[in-house]
C-alpha cells in the first residue's frame, strides 16, 4: 500500500528544472535583446548603460547572476518582467 502512495505522489510530481540550461536561456534573451535595440556589440550597450563590459559579456554568456541584477537589465531595456520571460523560456 505504501508503493501505490508513493508512486501516486511521483506522478503527480512538478518536473525539475534544468537550472543551468534556464541560466543559458537568460544569456541568450539578453544578448537578443540588446541586438534588437541595435547595438550589435555588447562593449557599447554596458558602455551606454554604465554596466562594466566584461561583467556584461558573462552576462550574455549565462553566467549566473542576482535577481537585483536581472530586474535592473530588465529596466534597461523598459520591459516588464513579464514581457522580459515571456519569451525564450519554457
Amino acid at each position: 500500500m505504501g508503493d501505490l502512495c508513493y508512486m501516486a505522489k511521483k506522478k503527480n510530481a512538478t518536473p525539475k528544472i534544468d537550472i543551468e540550461e534556464q541560466i543559458l536561456n537568460l544569456g541568450k534573451r539578453i544578448k537578443e535583446l540588446r541586438k534588437q535595440k541595435g547595438f550589435t556589440n555588447y562593449e557599447f550597450f554596458a558602455y551606454e548603460n554604465r554596466i562594466g563590459r566584461s561583467q556584461y559579456g558573462k552576462y550574455e554568456q549565462g553566467v549566473d547572476m542576482q535577481f537585483s541584477t536581472i530586474l535592473r537589465l530588465i529596466e534597461m531595456h523598459g520591459l516588464t518582467v513579464k514581457e522580459f520571460f515571456g519569451e525564450g523560456f519554457e
